[in-house]
C-alpha cells in the first residue's frame, strides 16, 4: 500500500517519515480498548431497536395496539435519537468528549429499568424517547472520540467495527428475545425491555478513566492538559507537537454555509436513504416475513435473526474492506446492489422462498458498505471545533427520514402491502446512490487535517 499524504505539525516538521503524529502511529492497545469501548454505543442501537420489533409482538395484543400506536411507539426511540444526537453533539464540542462518555450510558441505564414497569402505551413512548436520546447522544460522542485518537490509516476499519457492533446488537436482540419469549412467556416483553440496563452498566466501568481527546483539548487553548493527556496514552515522551494543524477554526455556522454545508446535505440524505430501509426492516422484521409467509407460524423472529446475521456479515466485510478500498468505492457500489435486491424483494410477488430469502440476503450483505460509512464519513468531513456537532446533526437528520420509515412501516403493510412497502423503500435507496455518485468525497488515508479542511 502507498503511503498516505503527509502532514505538518504544530512545530512545523514533517511527521509522516517519523511517525509522530496521531494520524501516523501504530496501531496499539489503547487504540483496540478505546474501540471497543466506543462500540458498545452502537451495539446498544442494534440491541434497543431491534428488542422493540420482538416486544411488540407481545404488546401488540396484550393492548390492543392499532398500527398507528405500533408505528408511534417503534419510532419513537428514533425520535429520541434525534434529539439526543443534535444535542449530545453541540454539548460534547462545548464541553469535551470524556465527561458524556459515561453519562449518556448512565441514562441508558435508568430508562430500560424505567421500561420494565410501564403500564400503557403512553409511558412507554415516554421512557422510548429518553432511552433513544440517551443512545442518540452516544454517537457524536464516541465516533468523535475515537476518529480523534485513531491513526489514518486505521481509521476507517476501527471506525467501521462501531457498525458492525451496531448489527451484532440486534442480532443479539433477535436471538436473546426468542430465548426469552420460551423462558417467561407473555410477560416476555417486560425482561426484553429492561435487558438493554446490563451492558449498559457495565459499560460505564469500563469507560471510566478514558483519556479526554487532545485534539479537542488543543482546540481549547487547553494546552497543558492535551500534553498530559497525550503522555498518558502514548508515554513521557509524547509533546504536542504530535497533533497536526487542522483548518482554520471553525465554527456551528461553518455548517450552514460554504463547504461544510455541502459535506452536511451529502451526509444527511445517504445517511438517511441507507438506514430508513435498515430501521424499517429491524423493526418490523417479523411482521415482513409473516407477510412474505416465510416459515412456520411463530417462527418469524428467528428469521429476522438470521437476517440480523447477514447485517452484522455485511458489516464485519466492509470493516475488513474500508482500509484496501477507497471511500467512494465502498460506497456507491454495495449501495447500488442493495438497491436492487429492494427491487426485487418489492417485485417479488409469489416468488419461490428460495428466491426471497436470497433477495433479503444479498440486501442484507451489500448494505455493510454505506452502514460503516454513515460514521466515518462525518468524523472525517469537520474539523475538532465542529466534528461531534456535524455528527450529531448528521445522527439527528437522518432520524427523521428513519422515524417516519418507521412509523409508517406498519401502516403501509396495512394498506398497501408488502410489495409496494419496499418498492418505496427502494426508490428511497435509490437516491442515495444518485446523492453519493455526485458528492461522496475521497478520505481514505488522509489525515484528518487534510479530510476536514473547507
Amino acid at each position: 500500500m502507498t503511503s498516505g499524504p503527509q502532514t505538518t505539525s504544530r512545530s512545523g516538521q514533517d511527521d509522516a517519515g517519523t511517525g509522530s503524529s496521531i494520524d501516523d502511529l501504530p496501531l496499539t492497545s489503547f487504540h483496540r480498548r478505546l474501540t471497543f469501548y466506543s462500540a458498545g454505543g452502537p451495539f446498544l442501537d442494534g440491541y434497543v431497536l431491534a428488542m422493540m420489533g420482538i416486544a411488540l409482538t407481545q404488546i401488540t395484543p396484550a393492548w390492543n395496539l392499532s398500527g398507528a400506536w405500533q408505528g408511534l411507539i417503534g419510532a419513537s426511540a428514533l425520535i429520541g435519537l434525534f434529539l439526543g444526537g443534535l444535542l449530545g453533539g453541540y454539548i460534547t464540542d462545548r464541553v469535551g468528549r470524556q465527561t458524556m462518555y459515561t453519562l449518556d450510558l448512565l441514562l441508558v441505564a435508568a430508562c430500560s429499568i424505567g421500561q420494565f414497569f410501564v403500564e400503557g402505551p403512553i409511558l412507554l413512548l415516554i421512557a422510548r424517547l429518553l432511552l433513544g436520546m440517551a443512545v442518540g447522544a452516544d454517537y457524536p460522542i464516541a465516533t468523535s472520540l475515537l476518529a480523534e485518537f485513531a491513526p489514518r490509516r486505521k481509521r476507517g476499519s476501527l471506525l467501521g467495527w462501531l457498525t458492525a457492533m451496531w448489527a451484532a446488537g440486534s442480532a443479539a436482540a433477535f436471538v436473546i428475545g426468542e430465548w426469552l419469549i420460551h423462558l417467561v412467556g407473555d410477560e416476555a416483553w417486560r425482561w426484553m425491555l429492561l435487558s438493554p440496563a446490563i451492558p449498559a452498566v457495565a459499560l460505564v466501568f469500563a469507560r471510566w478513566g478514558t483519556p479526554e481527546s487532545p485534539r479537542w483539548l488543543a482546540s481549547q487553548g487547553r494546552i497543558d492538559e492535551a500534553n498530559a493527556a497525550l503522555q498518558k496514552v502514548f508515554g513521557p515522551t509524547a509533546k504536542l507537537d504530535d497533533i497536526p494543524d487542522e483548518a482554520k477554526p471553525a465554527t456551528l455556522g461553518s455548517l450552514m454555509r460554504g463547504v461544510y454545508l455541502r459535506r452536511m446535505i451529502f451526509i444527511s440524505v445517504f445517511w438517511t436513504c441507507s438506514i430508513l430501509p435498515i430501521y424499517a426492516i429491524y423493526a418490523f422484521g417479523p411482521a415482513m416475513i409473516d407477510a412474505f409467509g416465510l416459515g412456520e407460524p411463530g417462527q418469524a423472529n428467528l428469521g429476522e435473526a438470521c437476517i440480523g446475521l447477514l447485517f452484522l456479515l455485511g458489516c464485519l466485510a466492509a470493516t475488513l474492506l474500508a482500509n484496501r478500498l477507497n471511500r467512494r468505492t465502498l460506497l456507491i457500489w454495495p449501495f447500488a446492489i442493495s438497491t436492487v435486491a429492494l427491487l426485487g424483494l418489492g417485485l417479488a410477488g409469489t416468488a419461490s422462498t428460495l428466491t426471497i430469502a436470497v433477495l433479503f440476503s444479498v440486501y442484507a450483505i451489500a448494505i455493510g458498505g454505506p452502514t460503516i460509512l454513515q460514521w466515518v464519513y462525518p468524523n472525517e468531513l469537520f474539523p475538532t471545533e465542529i466534528r461531534a456537532t456535524a455528527v450529531g446533526l448528521g445522527t439527528s437528520i437522518s432520524r427523521i427520514g428513519a422515524a417516519l420509515g418507521t412509523f409508517l412501516t406498519p401502516i403501509g403493510l396495512q394498506t398497501f402491502g408488502i410489495g409496494t412497502t419496499l418498492l418505496i423503500a427502494a426508490a428511497i435507496s435509490a437516491t442515495g446512490v444518485i446523492v453519493s455518485y455526485f458528492m461522496a468525497p475521497e478520505t481514505r488515508n488522509k489525515s484528518l487535517s487534510e479530510t476536514s479542511g473547507g
